[in-house]
């Protein structure tokens, strides 16, 4: 039963990137394909059986198993998985009486209400006749009025964030829907259509309220019965919580589960060189100046990027190389290594930079004395590459540097965990937390006012140094 579930999921997914293709000039439809791309590969596992409410709590009377549909009855209220979820995919489809109403709330604490507590996500037909009346305008005319506000809508996060409209199908008639909760990202996918694509952190409460929910960053799913009759079907989940801190594979080059290979420890497969040293201006090539320029950058690439014992080697003498792919949000692991007084960096989406330099490399102004060791320039300045590995170097509003030193000394590997949402980056280096969710600003924009490209290529930093790399893996997530 549940593979035949997943293959009919499947099926409505293909469906909606069927439509999509026909129509085209619809953006919400076209945002909804990267998402549905990156969940091909996802890790899904089944919230429903069809045969019970085995991994739920709550109103257990008021929901059923009724021929492979979980059905909310008449006066069902609210059902409450067992387990707690933080960042995740959550797929389900869904089907309406005329007027019925329900919601799925997200990262809900135990026993608080959807809405308040957590999160509640809109099920609602909210074309139905309960929720609508005519007002006579005069002159044998009238006008059809709805007393909902925008953010009751279907497929709104109540009171927080309004959908768009126009996608809900009919009473009677099945619905697939998506909701990503990746950090404070919360995307609604509808038919396979985008209605809510929401930075939590950069949103005001649309009906002016406090709403606590939003700042949880896991708790409880829950469906939310308002006595109506709704039924469920193909109820999955996919984790998208951080991974840890180093990758868990049994030998080099070789990427955990869930994870995609950038470098095979073989050649230089899956990537180039970079066309452009300015990324507005690589991104403005096209057609024969942009093929003449990748061309004369890939040849530098080779001639100073190799493979060497399954390392990724740079003679210090060429360009930073690049992804020949473009990524939005997701998770990396780079393992790296530099000798003394090197420095280089990680651009994310083409922007630099997250900084890789030796700390112990005292460096100071003409006249000054510098201290007697290392160690002793680390303790005595606060300011520069002293503080470490990992900073967002760039920045210029937000915080630029990390949080503790975490570098292993010139010559040892080491391992950084990257995370971006949004613009937002996370960074562990050799397993410690050393930038916790700062905003990557637009290095390329100097009027503030552009923000940073949803994606872009990754690229490898030269500042005339020798580099070497190893064990670069990517998990992308939804976005």
């Amino acid at each position: 039963m549940l593979r035949i579930a997943f293959a009919a999921l499947a099926c409505i997914h293909l469906f909606s990137l069927s439509a999509a293709q026909e129509n085209k000039a619809d953006p919400n439809i076209k945002a909804a394909q990267s998402v549905f791309k990156v969940l091909e590969s996802a890790q899904w596992q089944s919230l429903f059986s069809g045969t019970n409410l085995d991994g739920w709590s709550g109103d257990t009377t008021g929901y059923a198993a009724e021929e492979g549909v979980l059905v909310c009855r008449k006066g069902g209220k609210n059902l409450v998985s067992e387990k707690e979820y933080a960042d995740f995919v959550f797929q389900f489809e869904f089907k309406l009486e005329e007027s019925g109403n329900n919601g799925i709330g997200i990262r809900v604490p135990a026993g608080a209400h959807p809405a308040s507590g957590g999160m509640e996500i809109q099920i609602l037909d909210h074309n139905g006749s309960r929720y609508q009346g005519e007002a006579d305008m005069g002159g044998g005319k009238t006008r059809k009025l709805s007393w909902l506000k925008p953010w009751q809508y279907h497929g709104s996060i109540y009171g927080i964030v309004p959908a768009k409209t126009g996608y809900l199908n009919p009473p009677g008639q099945w619905n697939s829907e998506t909701i990503v909760a990746i950090d404070d990202h919360i995307m609604v996918i509808l038919n396979g259509a985008v209605i809510v694509d929401a930075f939590l952190d950069d949103t005001t409460p649309v009906d002016g309220g406090a709403h606590q929910g939003m700042k949880n960053r896991r708790g409880h799913l829950m469906l939310a019965g308002h006595s109506d009759r709704v039924e469920f079907r193909n109820l999955r989940i996919a984790d998208y919580s951080p991974s840890p801190t180093s990758p868990q594979s049994e030998a080099d080059n070789t990427p955990p589960s869930g994870f995609t290979a950038l470098f095979s420890g073989k050649d230089l497969a899956g990537w180039k060189g970079l066309a452009d040293k300015n990324a507005n201006q690589r991104r403005d090539l096209k057609g024969k100046a942009l093929a003449e320029a990748q061309e004369a950058a890939d040849e530098v690439m080779q001639q100073h990027w190799s493979v060497v014992d399954g390392i990724l080697t740079y003679d210090g003498k060429g360009q930073s190389l690049c992804t020949d792919k473009d990524y939005g949000d997701f998770e990396m692991y780079v393992d790296w290594k530099i000798p003394p007084g090197a420095d280089s960096g990680i651009y994310l989406r083409g922007t630099p930079q997250i900084q890789i330099w030796d700390p112990w490399d005292a460096r100071v102004k003409p006249g000054q004395d510098p201290p007697s060791t290392p160690e002793q320039w680390v303790a005595a300045y606060r300011n520069g590459r002293n503080l470490g590995s990992g900073g967002l170097w760039n920045n210029k509003r937000w915080r630029n540097s990390p949080t503790v030193l975490a570098d292993r000394k010139p010559g040892q590997w080491n391992t950084f965990l990257i995370r971006m949402v949004g613009d937002k980056v996370t960074i562990w280096l050799n397993d410690k937390l050393i930038v916790d969710r700062v905003v990557l600003e637009n290095y390329w924009d100097k009027t503030g006012g552009v923000p940073l490209p949803r994606a872009d290529q990754i690229e490898l930093q030269h500042h005339g140094s020798e580099l070497f790399f190893k064990n670069l893996y990517i998990r992308e997530l939804p976005y």
